[in-house]
């Protein structure tokens, strides 16, 4: 038996990150409006492509659930990364005058790329419990930032609407969902287990500070 709830132990194990994560330009300038909007444009691209990947990991994640309302859930998920967050990129890409074309066209970035790949190979490769580790901070760090960014009332309105959409209570209820999960999971895990666990948590951890980063670098490939 394990004392502490995993997630909490989970949550411990990026502090660092988290911390340096709420330092980033990218989010200080979401929070205060001074984030160059074509830097927003980079990265809004970059999360549409992210997106499509990140859609097929829940879908796995569904289809190796092992108890039905887990299928369920990851399956509304999955749906869920596409069709709300695509309403929500769409209204940014009008803001900016991208059509659909416009977004596909854009290359994949380096990080975007590195990030995806990541998930999926872990996804398939993985056990269930490490699937789920390594979706876990899209979900969860997400949410702590839109809560987070809330508070600064941010004056650009694009950037009010990307906060307000990750710090609500409707995204709040989805990651919820998740933790719970997360908690169960790693309740009945083996020391093994919980400790592939977090490596995977923390790796996707690292990786949304480098997305942000990525973002605001809007980064190229070298050649």
């Amino acid at each position: 038996m394990h004392d502490e709830r995993f997630t909490q132990t989970l949550w411990s194990s990026i502090t660092p990150i988290y911390e340096a994560i709420l330092e980033h330009p990218f989010l200080t300038g979401l929070a205060d409006g001074s984030l160059e909007e074509e830097s927003f444009r980079f990265y809004v691209i970059q999360d549409a492509h992210y997106l499509r990947d990140y859609a097929r990991a829940l879908s796995i994640c569904s289809a190796r659930s092992p108890q039905e309302d887990d299928i369920l859930m990851f399956a509304r998920h999955a749906g869920g990364a596409i069709e709300v967050e695509r309403s929500l990129h769409e209204s940014f890409f009008a803001d900016f005058g991208l059509g659909e074309e416009d977004v596909r066209a854009e290359p994949i970035a380096p990080t975007t790329l590195a990030y995806t790949s990541y998930l999926l190979a872990t996804a398939y490769g993985g056990d269930f419990s490490d699937a789920l580790a390594a979706v876990l901070p899209c979900y969860w760090i997400y949410w702590e930032v839109g809560k987070e960014l809330m508070t600064s009332a941010s004056p650009n309105p694009l950037y009010k609407r990307w906060i307000d959409t990750y710090g609500g209570q409707e995204f709040g209820a989805i990651v919820t969902e998740v933790l719970v999960l997360a908690d169960r999971v790693g309740s009945a895990a083996s020391d093994n287990q919980r400790a592939a666990m977090e490596a995977h948590f923390v790796t996707t951890s690292r990786y949304e500070w480098m997305f942000w980063d990525m973002g605001f670098t809007r980064e190229q490939w070298p050649a």
